[in-house]
């Protein structure tokens, strides 16, 4: 019985450890106030490595109420798949929105559907939005984790990027 406890601590221990670094909106929640000016540290071009490959992530600077960014997975010196999106102001808060596309551009995501994660929270070098965060390191260096969802099964991943 203690042990059959101590198994039951270590799980739960260790599905809360793996998404540490991300918050989900509460339901009924509301996002803080926010502005472009709060997350521009972002800008600029990011090169990492995930899933097996080399990630690219280039964010503009904040202009128009938006900044833009493109991402690309290249692995064994092919494209694997795309995203496109920003992060846009609205009213007086803040919305990360993204798109999906194929190596051959082909949307994932219904024509006029993104995938939306609204503002939790801004710290002095982190920025939580509904399963994602974006983690300042230093000026050369950002940290972004995402939670992926599939099959049923939740994951945190880190994407660890340096300033290039």
């Amino acid at each position: 019985m203690k042990n059959l406890a101590l198994i039951i601590a270590l799980v739960l221990f260790s599905s809360c450890y793996a998404q540490k670094n991300t918050l989900k909106f509460p339901k009924n929640g509301t996002s803080p106030k926010a502005t472009l000016n709060e997350v521009s540290w972002i800008e600029g071009r990011w090169l990492g490595e995930a899933f097996g490959g080399i990630t690219e992530e280039i964010w503009s600077p904040p202009l128009g109420d938006s900044m833009m960014f493109s991402f690309k997975l290249v692995s064994d010196g092919k494209v694997v798949f795309y995203e496109l999106g920003g992060i846009r102001q609205v009213d007086d808060s803040l919305i990360f929105q993204l798109k999906h596309f194929g190596n051959d551009f082909k949307g994932w995501e219904e024509k006029d559907e993104t995938v939306d994660a609204k503002l939790v929270k801004i710290e002095d070098s982190k920025v939580y939005f509904d399963k994602f965060t974006f983690e300042k390191i230093s000026d050369s260096e950002i940290n972004i984790y995402v939670v992926i969802e599939e099959n049923g099964e939740t994951e945190e991943v880190k994407f660890n990027y340096k300033k290039q």
